[in-house]
């Protein structure tokens, strides 16, 4: 996975996440200040359709880094940030598919437990995309130090040198 794939990746789960968040605060643990009022802040619709439209974009950025990062590190049987990233794999299927199932789902019954698997989920996600990246950044130091220790060792992809 090239920076700018990687960035891509980072942006748009931070947007997913910050308009996600935001939304579920306002929809969820605020009250309307007026009764008769079908929102609980002026600016929920906005968050709303803000992170229905940048979702899409965090779908896209995975399915860019799907070959390259997460099947072919698989398929290489790199040991570094398996359990994350399976964490992550398993945890986002149900996400997407929950995000859409919200929009769709005509019965109260089924949207009421498409948005719990979804916020379920989604703190999953959240919560395992920043120890996926802290691990890999705490990764990369120990490998640099050993880097400058050993100076002819050459960096795989996603292997860290322990030598």
């Amino acid at each position: 996975m090239n920076r700018t794939e990687a960035w891509f990746v980072h942006l748009s789960t931070l947007l997913v996440g910050i308009t996600g968040v935001i939304y579920a605060v306002m929809r969820y643990l605020m009250e309307p200040a007026d009764p008769f009022s079908v929102i609980n802040h002026p600016w929920q619709p906005t968050f709303q359709h803000l992170h229905v439209l940048v979702a899409p974009l965090m779908v896209f950025a995975v399915g860019l880094i799907w070959k390259k990062h997460i099947a072919g590190h698989w398929r290489a049987g790199l040991p570094t940030g398996r359990r994350s990233g399976i964490g992550l794999v398993l945890t986002m299927v149900p996400m997407i598919i929950s995000g859409y199932l919200i929009q769709v789902t005509v019965t109260d019954t089924w949207r009421t437990a498409w948005i719990v698997i979804h916020c379920i989920t989604s703190g999953l996600w959240v919560a395992g995309y920043m120890i996926h990246q802290f691990a890999a950044l705490r990764r990369k130091r120990t490998s640099a130090e050993v880097q400058q220790k050993v100076p002819n060792v050459k960096r795989q992809p996603g292997y860290v040198v322990t030598h």
